[in-house]
């Protein structure tokens, strides 16, 4: 069961523009990959939502948004990249709320969250 209502116009953009054409779970992965790596103007501010057992922030918590993660490691799940020592750290983009962001970038990052709310996965 969904945990968000269904949003027509949403699903009009992730079918004809994100996952059109995209036949199994890696290339709706790489279409989500490369929408929102066109989409999202780095670097942003974002507040953590969910707290995830595979990452080190908390609910509250603000960090800045530098970049997508590499490609090969967003194949189940999209994550950007946040300053974290000297080498930086993906994080799941299902954690985060985009804070002080364009246009652009909330609606992509509002259209992955609603993806993952949604219940929707690869393949």
């Amino acid at each position: 069961m969904s945990r968000v209502e269904k949003d027509e116009a949403r699903e009009e953009r992730m079918y004809t523009e994100i996952i059109v054409d995209a036949y199994g779970a890696e290339e709706q992965a790489m279409g989500w990959y490369y929408y929102l790596d066109d989409a999202l103007r780095f670097p942003f501010r974002a507040r953590c939502i969910v707290k995830r057992a595979i990452s080190p922030l908390k609910v509250g918590d603000v960090i800045d948004v530098l970049d997508m993660a590499p490609a090969e490691e967003c194949e189940r799940e999209m994550f950007v990249m946040m300053r974290w020592e000297k080498e930086g750290l993906g994080v799941p983009l299902s954690q985060l709320q985009a804070l002080h962001a364009d246009k652009q970038t909330q609606e992509a990052v509002e259209d992955w969250l609603y993806w993952v709310n949604r219940g929707y996965q690869f393949g």
